[in-house]
């Protein structure tokens, strides 16, 4: 698993990095990390809270963390990131249904506990509910990623950063709905939701630490643009620049546009 790690002073301050040379090392070097994260937090209180998402740059990461034996989930209190209004958890795009198959299935030492967002209740009610919850677990680690328009949750362009809400209902910008599409979790473009319950960015940065998962080549321009431009809601993930411990690992794709690492080989 060849990377090449260290600190970005010349871009986005605080945010230390690594390119990995492909995808699948990329989400098992971030894994790594945040499993000992988790183990950190355990030891110290004998518990832990964590925030998960979905998606296509999630897959091999959660791979990572499922195969770890030394994480005691017993012990891990975990939280759903967003989720589609309208969608049930039988539907292939549902994200409860994702983290279903891909995480808790896998997983023979259950979490303490999993508040999912039921996509097919009332949505500002969900808001309320989960959001009272969260209030009062301190997230030692969310595990993101950020989208082809550099959203996070589906806080899109030009996201709200003042809200100091835990959850709220959106409305999906029309580059949202068309990487749901690309990835291939919807036929067609009108089937993909046009609303969504997301954590805010607010509740997404008070997490003590965030591990930010983004591979691909699609993804490189808004790497780009989060990572060396201005702090600014028309690219939410730039507000990541302010968090001081933000993890962000990458490939060599979706670290192509970089101008210090751009044609750069692995170490």
């Amino acid at each position: 698993m060849a990377v090449h790690t260290g600190t970005v002073p010349s871009m986005a301050k605080g945010w230390q990095w690594t390119i990995a040379s492909d995808k699948w090392s990329c989400g098992q070097a971030a894994a790594l990390r945040g499993a000992h994260i988790i183990r950190q937090a355990i030891a110290k209180r004998g518990s832990c809270n964590v925030v998960l998402a979905t998606g296509a740059s999630q897959f091999d990461l959660l791979e990572g963390l499922t195969n770890d034996a030394s994480i005691d989930w017993s012990k891990v209190t975990c939280f759903h990131l967003d989720e589609y209004i309208g969608l049930s958890e039988q539907h292939p795009a549902s994200f409860v249904g994702y983290l279903k198959e891909r995480f808790l299935d896998k997983l023979t030492n259950k979490p303490a506990a999993f508040h999912f967002l039921d996509g097919t209740a009332d949505p500002d009610k969900a808001c309320r509910q989960l959001g009272n919850i969260i209030r009062s677990h301190k997230i030692d680690v969310a595990f993101i990623g950020f989208g082809e328009n550099a959203h996070l949750g589906f806080n899109d362009p030009p996201a709200d950063f003042e809200s100091d809400a835990a959850f709220i209902t959106v409305d999906l910008a029309e580059s949202c709905r068309q990487q749901q599409l690309g990835e291939g979790w919807f036929d067609q473009l009108d089937d993909v939701p046009r609303q969504a319950i997301t954590m805010t960015i607010h509740q997404i940065t008070a997490a003590k630490h965030i591990i930010c998962t983004v591979p691909e080549k699609r993804k490189a321009r808004a790497v780009r643009d989060s990572l060396t431009g201005a702090v600014s809601p028309n690219v939410p993930a730039t507000i990541l620049q302010k968090h001081p411990y933000c993890y962000v690992f990458l490939d060599q794709d979706s670290a192509s546009e970089l101008p210090l690492f751009a044609g750069q080989p692995s170490q």
